[in-house]
């Protein structure tokens, strides 16, 4: 029988850094709550944090460079929804991101006029 130490741990194990190392401990975010749909973007404000951020919050900054929402960001690094949470909210904090604000409705055009260009465009 092997000792615990003889164990080779595969690549099924998962990360070699828990979730919470990541966080600092915490398990919910402070502040603003950050929905799955919320769509956020780097506001380009330059941070004294920059040395101390974490490699997953540098790459988070660099994804949200477009409008991202927060169940994207999640899946492209592969992290515990709760892990990026927790780590969006710290930056959202520090003024680096910003909720990207959807178009209001009276900025969108008429959907009469789309269903007019829809339409000619089907006749042609």
């Amino acid at each position: 029988m092997e000792s615990p130490k003889e164990r080779r741990i595969g690549s099924d194990a998962g990360p070699l850094v828990r979730p919470y190392a990541l966080t600092g401990g915490r398990t919910r975010p402070q502040g603003k709550r950050l929905d799955l749909v919320t769509i956020l973007v780097a506001t380009g404000a330059v941070s004294d944090e920059w040395a101390r951020m974490s490699r997953d919050q540098r790459r988070l900054l660099e994804l949200c460079r477009t409008p991202h929402t927060v169940a994207d960001l999640t899946s492209q690094l592969d992290l515990p929804l709760g892990v990026v949470q927790v780590l969006l909210a710290d930056l959202y904090r520090q003024g680096l991101l910003e909720e990207h604000a959807e178009t209001p409705l009276t900025a969108r055009p008429d959907p009469r006029l789309l269903q007019r260009v829809l339409d000619d465009l089907r006749s042609l």
